[in-house]
């Protein structure tokens, strides 16, 4: 099948190629990245673990607030894809059998092998490389707002798809879907030098910073790339959303994710994808699944 390039490519779109990490990916290397996004990289992962290891202070675990209220970051706004690396998977729909660099289980290379993408139109299920797990990994724009104190809400015109990212208590029961359920948190980060974190202590949450962490279940089973790549109705994937603010007035969102599926990856999946704040709604244009 020829390989066809996805997303709408004006020129007020930031899909960008990374040139210098085409050597690397073209020998199929993952995580490539390009070196003026390795310093944002490199910050997010060093939210994601200060966060963690503030789990707990000095005399007890700190006081958090959750949902609207306890936001340390703002993540509300339109984003826009930034592309610099896995571009020939992301922008193009790759050959069948192309799962370089995933870490596939026999029982995911058989699955992958064996994708028929017009058997998937034909039974309704064109939407398979647009769940949690695959969604944020298209050339897509994203809008966020709270739905209400407790929902953050997040739609894709890619696909038209919207995330819900609970932090109160998930939904109860109910069947699987595309964009499962996902369970939110803040992740703080550490307290600065001085400021001890003891029982009853509490600051700003805008002025420490941190991290959304999101796990996401009860999802029905997709792709994880266009080309079929597969991932089970038993995957989890955990999520960490961070931001930096740049000097120059860039706003980047950098989503770490993480996917557990032992029914066809032998270990997990880490990706992070990078996105760009734009000023207002330009672009935003809301399309179908396609299974090509």
């Amino acid at each position: 099948m020829k390989n066809q390039t996805r997303g709408k490519m004006g020129t007020d779109s930031f899909f960008a190629a990374g040139s210098s990490c085409s050597d690397a990916q073209g020998r199929g290397e993952k995580g490539c990245l390009s070196p003026f996004f390795r310093p944002i990289h490199n910050a997010a992962l060093a939210i994601v673990f200060a966060a963690s290891a503030f789990a707990q202070g000095p005399g007890g675990p700190p006081r958090q607030v959750q949902g609207k209220a306890g936001a340390p970051i703002d993540l509300t706004g339109y984003w826009v894809s930034v592309v610099t690396e896995d571009w020939r998977y992301r922008m193009l729909t790759p050959a069948k059998g192309d799962y370089a660099s995933v870490p596939l289980s026999a029982d995911g290379k058989k699955a992958a092998d064996a994708w028929d993408p017009d058997k998937d139109t034909a039974s309704g299920n064109a939407c398979k490389a647009y769940g949690a797990v695959g969604l944020t990994r298209q050339p897509t724009r994203i809008h966020i707002t709270w739905a209400d104190d407790n929902t953050l809400k997040a739609e894709f015109d890619a696909g038209t798809q919207t995330r819900l990212f609970h932090f109160d208590k998930q939904p109860a029961g109910g069947e699987a879907t595309w964009q499962g359920v996902s369970e939110a948190k803040w992740d703080l980060a550490a307290p600065p030098p001085g400021r001890n974190a003891g029982p009853g202590a509490q600051m700003d949450p805008m002025t420490r910073g941190g991290s959304l962490k999101s796990v996401t279940t009860r999802l029905k089973a997709g792709y994880l790339r266009k080309n079929g790549v597969p991932y089970s109705a038993n995957a989890t994937l955990t999520e960490y959303f961070s931001v930096t603010n740049e000097p120059n007035g860039d706003h980047w969102l950098i989503i770490t994710s993480v996917l557990d599926d032992p029914a066809n990856l032998n270990q997990p999946f880490i990706t992070s994808t990078h996105f760009k704040k734009q000023a207002d709604a330009t672009g935003w244009s809301p399309s179908p699944c396609t299974a090509k």
